[in-house]
Parts: structure tokens; sequence; C-alpha cells
């Protein structure tokens, strides 16, 4: 059994498979109906209207319906895309045990335990017939799909065939029924459109069901008296042809398998068992632990059986159905139907070439599991389940043609074999755990043990290698040497493909795609959400590969993208340019068209042939908004704005690029606010103060105009922008753009007018205006304010002079990008023609100010216009003085279609913080890269760690201490710099390192002697803070080697008993009043895993305590153990002494919680003995153990980790990683 799906849920009573959509309905003992999506292992929906179990269930083959039957007595007919129900038929008076629509006809047929089965037309929504004969439980009735019969199973223990074609003709022709008299009491004595034409007798007890072939006049029954009866029928008549023997309880469900010739049943004996219809006995046995089985379901059109038990369901195929099939050079060579066939891929000839023999064993999915081809002798092997796993090897006659008999291959067992030399082919020995190397005699010329003891597949790596299948990992083997030369860590690989140049390997596994170079040195990975089939390369180095529903590519980049979507499942033998040839369940040769654009694009962008993508974007093949992000992820926004032609994209894109010009273009297109105000700080960042300037007006930001022709030195402007102020009647407009030209004799005025004397005086006063000071000082009287002291000395408060005033600020000059270049050549903007210098006029209007004090423009005047520049009265006045020559422009219209030098925005670098957290799966150099979210997503994952406050320090220390501050010039900030360690004078330039991390393992076995030093003195409050704190830097060290990495794990476990100990034994000093307790903690402070010098002296502790409070049972103990470790004579003689005086009077006079004899360890936090064979729970961190009731809370050894939490383990170094 092959298990597709599984569902954890109520007993399941009811299945049907959705004849198209990869769908499966399942009814519930608790009245639910699921609606699941088996490819995706995903629930749809859920139906829940009845009252009680829902016993029946059934899809309609082309409309959006489904019907169900529950036990109350209510079938429902519902429409799964509205997700309700449509109507409820009523009329059955017990529980409904089945429902099933009609294939043609609008009919449903039900059964139920008042012994009647009723067909109702669901368009009409009435009963046409009730089937009465039966005199128990009717437990179900079925359509024969083509036939008019109906069969039913009653409890009765018969099997009834009815034959309806009365009612078919009546609904065809139901004219002729008008002179019928009424049909009276069809409810009780049922109609004559139904008739019995066989009843079938020959079960014991009571039929739980039964069903028809699909296409032969068969009938098979399972009853109460486990047995699966097989009933034969002809025009008169029927009879039992055979009874199947087996199940040990009552058969539930048992249906004919609609492909192949066998019979499926299940049974509340807990199992499914498959029969061979011709030889009519068991072929296989599927057996559940606890769950009685009760309903079984095909697939109409697919390979696929559900069966439905006690807990959910599962959804599963008998046999394998992908094709046994190798490729070499332009021949596919593959298994079908018993034959070992060739398909020319140039030609499309298909051609058999030899027989294979037919297997010898019974059982299911014994067909060939994998085929290996070996050119130089022209042999295959064939490699198959049978008895374990077995393989055949045949040599390929030169003139052979498929019509000689079967050829006797040499047959011999084991898991996998596949060639590795030109006469030598490999044969897994799982048995033996070796690999044995054959000749084409089949005789063994070499062993050699496999490099993992659970190795259980080999494939073909190229002439005399192999990869070597594992449960976590693939081991890039080399036979002639016997040595590991690869390994990389993966999930469990189903399938490897190599390249066309044997330089890269696919490994495809359940639910990703892994892509590695030929020493498995890892590339990238690709996860799916559903399984994951077959894949080829292409002749450019792109691999694709299908899903389910999907073929799909990957770049060797790991970038990834679909082709196109699949109706069925099939296997990519080969991809040649647009065709894709595969191989379908049916072990048919197909060919697939597909559109490969996207994905020649991508590579031709990785591998920067850009003259390709060049031609693809003349050609305009590719277009949509993957494309666009694609481009703009990957750092090529000016490619992608050449696809895009709605304006905000363009714009986008144009901002992301440095493009003002197309920028600018599209920000007067869109003409919003927003996208001015964007444009103006792209082109400020930029240093185009002129475009600033433009935005700005625009937007009517007067602020940061007047801020800007202050930092550009236009003072003429800046005069203008007070004009304007002045006309808005904005104070404070006013006033900075008088204070941004020194005018102070306006800021007097203007402080004046807003009532603001004293300042006005002092301002005047200041400034040296005494005739204005005096004026105002009379008008302030005895009001007016005193003057500095140190008035001699001030300056009037001037902005710098710019250095430069040139109508842009100096911009980078790059040489113009390849696209940019190629394409302007073609794609030449239209206004290009009516444009002016450099990004085109600009001009600043004649600003006049409305009644409301909004600025309004004003057509440009015709008459003088050097008087018009001249008259301060004309707002801003005529601002056509830009003198740019004429040839300037001349440049500019020429450099528009021909490559020169202009600015480019560079695209910024790969920060090294980047590439440490894009190439490491440690938390610690995630920390030292800034990355803290992603370590504590690590940590969180590795370790189980929740709580981070106590790592907080050590991670901002760790950070701090991975970067170096370079100074730069005056007033501009340091530059952070990455310090990566391993750096040598030998290290090749530019080769990206990993960060260099402060916590080191140095560090901590220093830190660990201080701790160790500590204890010893009796200090634990000092030596519990050293512990605490190797075990929180344990999380953020980095080694380099296995064996350090040992190191840092028995390290941990140090501090954790360390710590537990130190924690015991201080809890035991704050209980001075406990005696008892106090005695307790003692005890468990000398089963802590510590230092002999250090078990001694707890041991001499807890003795102590003892025998002081008359324990002298326990303390006998102590002293016995603290003999065993040989202490000094002194301690020795005390022992012995105490020792002696516990023996004369052996008892506690205070009983505790303390078993000597039975192993235990203490629990973290209500320090409390675990005995060996108790319940537990542990810290996924520390390994500290708790009682059960602690789990989910924060481990109190650590105070790190959650107790309990799923992890996978400490991660310190990249070789447990590689």
């Amino acid at each position: 059994m092959l298990t597709k799906f599984e569902t954890k849920s109520n007993r399941v009573k009811g299945l049907s498979f959705h004849p198209k959509r990869p769908w499966i309905l399942a009814s519930l003992h608790s009245g639910i109906i699921q609606l699941w999506d088996y490819r995706m292992g995903t629930l749809i929906d859920r139906f829940d209207e009845h009252d009680g179990p829902v016993r029946g269930v059934h899809f309609h083959k082309s409309q959006p319906l489904f019907v169900s039957g529950g036990d109350d007595y209510k079938i429902k007919v519902w429409n799964y895309k509205l997700r309700r129900c449509l109507f409820t038929l009523l009329g059955h008076l017990d529980y409904i045990r089945t429902v099933q629509f009609h294939q043609e006809y609008p009919w449903i047929v039900s059964a139920s335990d008042d012994q009647t089965i009723r067909i109702w037309n669901w368009q009409s929504r009435n009963c046409i017939s009730v089937l009465t004969g039966h005199n128990h439980y009717v437990m179900c009735a079925a359509f024969h799909i083509k036939e008019d019969l109906v069969v039913s199973a009653s409890l009765d223990q018969t099997v009834r065939v009815w034959d309806i074609s009365a009612l078919r003709k009546k609904t065809v022709a139901p004219a002729e029924d008008i002179l019928r008299l009424p049909q009276m009491n069809t409810d009780l004595f049922g109609g004559g459109d139904a008739v019995v034409k066989y009843v079938l007798e020959g079960h014991d007890r009571g039929v739980n069901w039964a069903a028809f072939h699909p296409t032969l006049p068969l009938i098979v029954s399972g009853a109460d008296d486990r047995q699966v009866k097989l009933w034969r029928m002809n025009d008169t008549k029927a009879w039992e042809v055979d009874t199947l023997r087996g199940h040990v309880n009552n058969v539930s469900c048992v249906m004919f398998h609609a492909r192949q010739d066998i019979i499926v049943s299940n049974s509340e004996d807990k199992s499914i068992r498959v029969w061979d219809m011709s030889k009519r006995i068991g072929v296989q046995t599927f057996r559940r632990e606890h769950d009685r089985f009760w309903i079984l379901a095909a697939h109409p059109e697919m390979n696929l059986l559900a069966a439905g038990h006690d807990s959910g369901m599962i959804v599963f195929k008998l046999e394998r159905e992908r094709p046994a099939y190798a490729v070499h050079g332009g021949t596919l060579y593959y298994i079908k139907d018993r034959y070992l066939r060739t398909y020319d891929y140039s030609s499309g000839r298909d051609n058999p070439l030899i027989s294979i023999r037919r297997t010898g064993s019974s059982g299911m999915n014994q067909g060939p599991r994998s085929l290996s081809y070996n050119p130089a002798e022209n042999a295959v092997l064939v490699c198959s389940d049978v008895e374990g796993g077995s393989y055949e090897l045949y040599v390929i006659p030169k003139d052979s043609s498929g019509r000689s008999d079967s050829q006797e291959g040499k047959r011999s067992m084991g898991a996998s074999a596949v060639f590795v030399a030109r006469n030598r082919f490999a044969v897994l020995d799982k048995v033996h755990n070796q690999i044995l190397i054959k000749n084409l005699r089949n005789e063994v010329t070499k062993k050699c043990p496999a490099p993992c003891p659970t190795t259980d597949a080999i494939f073909y790596a190229g002439t005399g290698s192999l990869l070597c299948r594992s449960d976590d990992r693939i081991v890039l083997f080399d036979v002639q040497q016997r040595i590991a030369v690869g390994e990389l860590s993966t999930p469990f690989v189903k399938y490897v493909v190599w390249s066309g140049d044997m330089n890269h390997v696919a490994l495809l596994s359940k639910h990703s795609v892994i892509i590695a170079s030929k020493k498995l040195v890892q590339k990238c990975t690709i996860h799916e959400t559903i399984r994951v089939k077959s894949g080829a390369w292409d002749d450019s180095g792109v691999f694709v590969y299908t899903t389910l529903n999907h073929i799909k590519y990957c770049l060797p980049n790991g970038d990834s993208g679909i082709i196109r979507t699949l109706d069925v499942p099939v296997y990519v033998t080969r991809v040649s340019g647009n065709s894709v040839f595969c191989l379908d369940r049916d072990g048919k040769n197909r060919v697939i068209q597909i559109d490969c654009t996207e994905y020649t694009f991508k590579l031709a962008l990785l591998q920067k042939k850009y003259d390709d993508v060049l031609q693809m974007i003349r050609s305009s093949q590719l277009c949509g908004q993957s494309i666009i992000a694609y481009l703009q992820q990957k750092g090529f926004p000016e490619v992608a704005l050449h696809f895009v032609k709605d304006e905000r994209t363009r714009f986008n894109l144009a901002i992301d690029c440095g493009n003002i010009e197309v920028a600018l273009a599209s920000a007067h297109e869109i003409d919003e606010k927003d996208y001015w105000y964007r444009l103006g700080v792209e082109a400020l960042r930029q240093g185009n103060h002129q475009i600033v300037e433009f935005s700005y007006q625009k937007t009517k930001n007067y602020e940061r105009l007047s801020f800007l022709y202050l930092i550009t030195g236009n003072l003429e402007k800046l005069r203008k922008m007070l004009k304007i102020a002045e006309m808005r009647n904005d104070v404070m407009g006013r006033f900075h753009n008088a204070l941004y030209l020194g005018d102070v004799a306006e800021r007097v005025r203007i402080l004046e007018e807003a009532g603001h004397l004293p300042l006005a005086y002092l301002t005047a006063a200041v400034h040296g205006l005494k005739d204005v000071a005096e004026r105002i000082a009379a008008d302030l009287g005895e009001h007016t304010p005193p003057l500095p002291e140190d008035i001699d000395s001030a300056k009037l408060l001037l902005p710098p002079a710019p250095i430069l005033r040139e109508e842009n600020w100096p911009l980078l000059n790059v040489t113009k990008g390849f696209f940019d270049g190629s394409l302007a050549e073609t794609q030449v903007p239209e206004e290009e023609e009516a444009a002016g210098p450099g990004w085109g006029e600009v001009d600043l209007p004649d600003v006049v100010v409305g009644e409301n004090g909004e600025v309004v423009n004003q057509p440009e005047q015709t008459g003088n216009e050097e008087e018009g520049a001249e008259d301060d009265e004309g707002g801003w006045g005529n601002m056509n003085d830009l003198d740019i020559p004429a040839d300037v422009a001349d440049d500019s219209a020429a450099d528009a279609g021909a490559p020169g030098t202009f600015f480019v925005t560079p695209s910024p670098g790969v920060p090294s913080t980047q590439r440490w957290t894009q190439k490491s799966a440690l938390a610690a150099e995630h920390v030292a890269a800034g990355s803290f979210e992603t370590a504590m997503r690590l940590l969180s994952r590795q370790l189980g760690v929740k709580n981070f406050v106590p790592l907080r320090e050590l991670m901002m220390n760790l950070h701090l201490a991975s970067h170096a501050v370079l100074p730069g010039v005056s007033l501009v900030p340091g530059m952070s710099c990455g310090l990566e360690r391993g750096w040598t004078e030998s290290s090749p330039p530019n080769t990206p390192g990993l960060p260099a991390v402060m916590y080191k393992l140095s560090l901590l076995e220093e830190r660990l002697k201080v701790a160790y030093k500590s204890t010893t003195d009796g200090k634990f409050t000092e030596a519990l803070k050293v512990f605490l704190s190797i075990l929180h830097t344990i999380p953020l060290v980095v080694v380099d080697s296995r064996r350090e990495v040992d190191e840092v794990k028995e390290l941990l476990g140090i501090a954790r008993e360390y710590v537990n100990a130190l924690r015991i034994e201080l809890k035991r000093r704050e209980l001075r009043d406990d005696p008892q307790r106090q005695m307790e903690l003692a005890a468990y402070f000398t089963h802590c895993n510590m230092q002999p010098t250090h078990l001694k002296l707890s041991l001499q502790s807890a003795l102590h305590v003892c025998y002081k409070l008359k324990n002298y049972n326990t303390t006998a103990t102590f002293c016995r153990r603290l003999l065993e470790l040989n202490p000094m004579p002194a301690v020795a003689n005390n022992a012995r002494k105490a020792l002696q005086v516990c023996e004369r009077n052996p008892k506690d006079d205070i009983q505790i919680n303390y078993d000597p004899r039975n192993p235990f360890v203490v629990c973290a936090e209500t320090f409390t003995p675990i005995y060996r064979g108790s319940k537990e729970v542990s810290c996924p961190f520390c390994g500290s153990r708790f009682v059960p009731e602690m789990d989910g809370r924060i481990c109190s050894t650590c105070d790190l980790a959650v107790i309990g939490a799923d992890a996978s383990g400490l991660t310190c170094s990249q070789a447990q990683v590689r």
C-alpha cells in the first residue's frame, strides 16, 4: 500500500472521490461532512446540517453537487460551489445507509433501515420509485455503471439485483404512461417500474455490501459471516462462483478494482485485503493496529482507493505507477507490459527489444522499480521489490526485435543495482551493509563496506562512483578507493538526476529538489507543498521538474517558477528546446510543448548574456507582473521599464533605477502631489536641483523651495520668494526669506507689522539701524528692552555662499549601462524632439496672488522680456533667463540616441552582513550580522528558546565586537565594517568569509576553571553566576570542527549539572526551619554529576546534616559512598566513626523522600526525585529533567528554553550543517 493522504477525525462512514478534481468527501459518525484536497493535504470545507451520523455520501459526475444521507432519515443535496444545502428529500422512515447519483439520469438511489430502496429524481425533487422486498435493513444499494440494474445488500442474508429498465423507459418516453392508472400506495407496496431480477442467497449472516463489476457480469458481496462471495449473472439467472475466506470479523465493504483484476475488501477485523480475481486467493493484507474499517471508495478514473476507519481515512494506491526508465543519448529505454522498449527522441519510433520475465511473486507492487542501462555492453539491470529487493541482468542481443520468447535474465537479491563501469555493476547488500561489485556473469569481484550503517539505496554517480542514500543524508562514495568523497544532509532522496555533463546533480525527495555540484556541494534547495515526481536537465543547464500538477523549472541560483499546469502526473525523461518528453502512468510516450522564454530570459540575466536578453526584450515575448517583480528584485529595474506601460509602475521603476527623465515624464502624466514629492526627493539625492525646483513648484512647497534657493545660492529667486510670501500674507515665510537673504530692514519691518516691537527694536539696534531703533524706542517708551553689553562685536547672520552656483551640482559620471545604451537606440521618447537642453526648460512662471491668497499662474508676457525681468512687481517675473548655448541643446539631442556618460545610480553591492546571514545557519553569525530576528528564530527552532532577555547583552556585545568603525572626513559619521574570521595573507582576494565571533570555546573553558574554584571555595552564589553565564554563552559560540562541537556539548552538560546542584544547595540553606526538606535537598545534592572533589564535599555536607538530625540509616549511605571515593585520611577517619555509630542504630527519626537504591534524576523546578520509569519532560537546550506538570514553562535552569518544546538541537559549527 502506498499511502498518499491520511486524516485524523471521527469515524468515517462514507467516502466519495470527485471525478475530476483532487477532492474526496468524507462523512463522519459525528454528523459532519468534510471536503478534502488529498493532493495538497488540506481541508477545503465542512458541511454540518445533519443531525446524527452521516453514513452515505456521493459526488455527481458532472454537476457541482453531492448527496448525503444520514441517521436523521434525511437525504440532502448540496452545491459545493455555493457551500450550502439546496434541498432535502424526505420519505425514508429509518436510518439511510447509502446514497448514489446515477451516471446518466437525474436519479439518486438510497438504501435504508426501513427495508426499502428508493429512487429519487433530484431535479423534480420527488421519489419516483420504491423498491420493496428485503425483510431486514438494506445496507447498500448502487446503480450499475452501464446497465439498467440496481444491486442491493441486506441483513436478510440476500443480495438482490433489480431491473429498472421500465423506469428508464418511463423517464425517456413519459407520454406512454399517460393512459396508465394512477399509482396507489407505491410507498407501501412498491411500483412496477423496478422489479427483482435475481435474489442471490448464500451468505449465512447479514450482507453488508454488494457491488457490480464495471464491465463484466459479476457481483461481489461481503457479509457478517466474514466471507467475500463472487457471483456471476446472465440474462436469465445468477449464481455463486466462489467464496473468498480470510477475514476474521464482519466484512464491511467490498469492491472490484476498476483497472486491475482484483477485489478489495475491508473489515471490522482492522484489515484491508486484496484478492486475485482469477486465482481467487488473497494477494495482500494491510492492517491497522486499533481501527476497524467501515467503507471503501475507488476513484472513477485514477488508480486511487480510499478507506474509512474508526479514527479517520486513508487515500492510497496498491501499486506504484511510475514506469522504470533510463535515458542514454537520444534513446529512452523503458519497461511496459513486460517488455523492455526503446523510444527514439528524434524520429519518435517506439520498438520492443526483449520480453521481461514475469515475477513469480503473487504480491502487489512487485513490478520493475528502476532501470540501469550499460551502453558499452548493451545490458540492462532491472530492480524490483520482489522478495524484499532483487534485480535481473539482461544482455540485449544485437538483432533483438522483441518477438523472441521471454529472455532468462541473471537474477539475484539486492536492494539496488546500478552499473559503475563498462563491465561492472554495484549491488547493495542491506543485510550485511556492504556493496558488492559484480561482473556481467553476475559473479562477485569485490566487496566493500557501505559508507553509512543505514545505507538503503545506491544511485549512479559516474564511472567508479556511487551516491549512497541513508535516512538523513546522501554520500558520494568512491568504489575504487572505498572512501566517502562528499556528503550532503538531505531529506529522504527518492530519485537522482544528473546533468548531461555530469557537473550537477538534482536530488529529488518527496517535497523538495536539491541542486548540488558533482562533489555534493549544495547549490540551492526548492521546497514544494505537493509531491515532486520527476525531472530532467535541459541543454542550457536549467533543471525542469514535475509535481503532481505542474511542470516547473529551477535555475542554478535557486530561482524557480511554473512553466505550465498538468491534467495528470507525468514523468519527464528529456527536455529539448520547447519540447518536454515524458512518460505517463500508462507507460505511453508523450511530448508536451512548453514556453521556455521566461526561464531562458532569467538564465540569460543570471549568466550576463545581455545580448540574448536584449533580443527577448525587442521581440516582446515577456510580460506580466512576475517578470517585473523579478527584475526589480535582481537589480534590473531599467530592464523592467521596457515591459511596463502603466505610468505609476514606470515611475516606481524609474525611481528605483535613478532614471530621472523617465520619472519626470511619468510624473507629468500622473500629475499627483505625492509623485512630484518623490521625484523631488530622488532628484535632490542625485544633485539635480533643477528638477527639485520644478517638483517643489508643482507641489507649491514654498518653504522647501526657499531653502533650495538658499543652498544653491540663487539669491535672485530667493528675493522673488520673499515677494510671493508677502503677497500670500505668509508672515513666517517672509521672515525666513528675509533671514536667508540677510535683509535686516525687511526683518525689522516684518516684526513691526506683526506687533513684536521689542524684537524689532533689538534687531534694529544690534544691526546698527539707529534711526529705526530710535523711532521704535520712542513708541515703546519705558518698555524698551535693554541691549546686550557686547553689542559692538555683533555680526550679521548670513548663510555661507555656495561653492558651486552652476545649474546642477556635480553629477556622478558613469558609463551608460548596457541596456540603457542598447535600448535607447530603438526606443527614443517622443518628447525628445521638442525637449530643450538637459531635461528640458523648466520656467518659473509669473506669479499673481488671487483673492484667497493662493498663487495663480499668469500667461507669459509678450512685451519686452528684459523689462519684465527687471520689474519686481511682476511676482515671479519672466524666468526664461537660463542662458544656455545652442550647442548644448544639440549635444543633448545627440546624446539621446548614442551611448555617453551621464548619471546612473550605482547599484548597491551586497553588504557583508547580508552574506553572513545567507551563508550561515548558526545563530551567532546572524547576531554578528545584526539580524537579531533571524537569530532568534534559529535559536527558537534549534534550542526551543523563548525567553531572550538573558541573551540581550551577550548578543549586543557579539554584534558590536564583530564590527569595526572606520573614521571618515569631518562631520561625516564613521563607516561600519564587518570583521571576518579565518583571513590569512594567502587567502584569495574578494572571497567572502564568515564573521569574527568573540565567544570561543577557550573563553568558556577559562570561565569553567573560575567556576570550579569558586565552588571549591564554597562561594556558591558567585559560582552559580559563572555557570549560568557559560550556559547563556553556549548558544552564541562558534567552533570549527566536530570534535569541538562534542566539547561544547560536554561543557553544556557540566554547566547544567552544576547550575542545578548549586540551586539545590542554595535552596537548602534558605530552609533552616524545615529539617525534613533540608535533608532531602542535601541528599539530592549528592546525586548531581559533579567533579570528584565537589562530590566528596557534597557527601560530607549531607552526612553532617543527616547525622545531626539523627537519620542514621541515611547517614550510613553517605558514609559508604564517601569512603568509596578515597577521601583524605582525616575525612575518611571521621566517616568510618560515623558509620560505626550509624550501624549500631540503623534507623531514621525523620522519614524523607529519598531512596538511594532506586536510580533517579532530580526535577530542576520542584527539586523532587523522578525515579526511573516515571514520566518526565526535558529542556531542549540544557537537558534538565522535569516532572510532566512543568511542560510548556520556561526552564528554570537555563531560563531560556520552553520545557518539552520540539527542537533540532545545538548547532554551533558549519561542520554540522555541511
